[in-house]
């Protein structure tokens, strides 16, 4: 059975983490020429619109270290048009940048060290081989080449840059959430991370949405992503980057996707804003939550929008996202309440460590909730 090319990544992502024997050894299984094919479909996820004013062809040389033979390609940049791949180095290449397979490997998908110097190799065009470029056209093969640089780097800009550059609504038309899931997600950023978005966005619009995704991608650059939408989006199949088709207020269904793809660091609920619909898939999904990870609700706004199920009279409405945010409240501290003899902790009650809500957006923490309450020796009632 061949792998598919999900798997391949993240043989190769696990293994960008390991020693350099097992990194060989993943190179190995899923070969060198695969390998850097997968790695050139990821660089091309995230170039940067280049700005460099002339065209520019950048030279990228992959050599299969140990296997004397190398992958080449030329990137032919121009500011505000989308960058042209070309195999092959191109004779009038202005620039050339090398780098062994298993480093390249390592750089995309490792854990970001905090430096990237000494990992490749630059060849700058001299008089032996094109001609040399004029001063005019130095800015220009400067810029170039940092967009290549750019895309390789796997510390990826911070979420407002990604929001804006992908099109999310996150951050700068309807939403300001980019700083409370930069707070929230960035000791994960280094991780290989398995995120379900609810919601790609773009109605039934098959080639429209996304911008979310690829902005979690880019920002969880070891990060496997999966978007849930009820309308067919599978056109956005991408690298790193996986749609499912589904109705999120079917609890079988969303209980099936997630045994498959699951478990899931984090889940976000950024789908149909209904309140029936919203209450349906955490009360499936949060069990295929890992302990560590975050349960995040956007749009509750809804909550008191009658026309999506909420209540804009009874504040305390318990079919509500807000209702069941309180609920949630209740559940966090279930061990200072009695219990019935033999009755056991919820889902919910047993694993919801954390509470962080913000205008619009609550984050929920899993882990294991049970810290053994307030002793039953202390007081119950002041003694003064």
């Amino acid at each position: 059975m061949t792998p598919s090319p999900t798997a391949e990544i993240q043989q190769l992502i696990a293994a960008a983490g390991d020693t350099p024997r097992a990194l060989r050894q993943a190179v190995d299984t899923v070969g060198p020429a695969r390998a850097a094919e997968l790695a050139l479909a990821e660089i091309r996820t995230r170039l940067n619109t280049p700005s460099n004013p002339h065209p520019i062809r950048v030279g990228l040389r992959i050599e299969h270290d140990g296997y004397d033979t190398a992958t080449d390609t030329t990137l032919t940049l121009t500011a505000g048009l989308p960058a042209e791949f070309a195999e092959g180095l191109h004779p009038e290449c202005q620039v050339r940048v090398v780098y062994r397979l298993k480093d390249l490997v390592r750089e995309l998908w490792g854990p970001d060290l905090a430096r990237t110097a000494g990992t490749r190799r630059i060849e700058l065009a001299t008089a032996h081989d094109t001609e040399f470029p004029s001063r005019e056209l130095q800015p220009s093969i400067a810029a170039a080449t940092s967009t290549l640089i750019d895309a390789l780097d796997p510390r990826s800009p911070d979420l407002g840059a990604l929001a804006l550059r992908h099109g999310s609504d996150k951050w700068g038309q309807t939403h300001w959430f980019t700083p409370h899931y930069e707070r929230h997600f960035a000791p994960l950023r280094n991780a290989p991370v398995r995120i379900l978005e609810i919601g790609v966005g773009g109605y039934a619009d098959t080639d429209s949405g996304g911008g979310s995704l690829k902005m979690w991608r880019r920002y969880f650059h070891r990060g496997t992503v999966f978007g849930l939408d009820w309308f067919d989006k599978s056109a956005l199949d991408g690298p790193r980057l996986q749609i499912l088709r589904g109705d999120q207020n079917d609890p079988a269904q969303l209980d099936a996707l997630a045994r498959e793809h699951g478990p899931f660091d984090i889940i976000i609920d950024d789908g149909s804003h209904v309140n029936e619909h919203v209450r349906t898939s955490f009360t499936a999904l949060f069990p295929h939550l890992r302990p560590g990870g975050f349960y995040v609700i956007e749009d509750l706004w809804t909550s008191y929008l009658p026309g999506y199920g909420g209540d804009d009279q009874d504040l305390n409405a318990p079919h509500t996202m807000i209702g069941l945010l309180k609920s949630l409240i209740d559940d966090l501290h279930h061990e200072e309440r009695d219990r019935a003899e033999g009755s056991a902790p919820t889902q919910t009650e047993a694993f919801l460590t954390g509470m962080h809500v913000y205008h619009n957006i609550a984050f929920l923490e899993k882990g294991v909730n049970a810290e053994g309450g307030i002793p039953r020796w202390m007081p119950r009632a002041p003694h003064w």
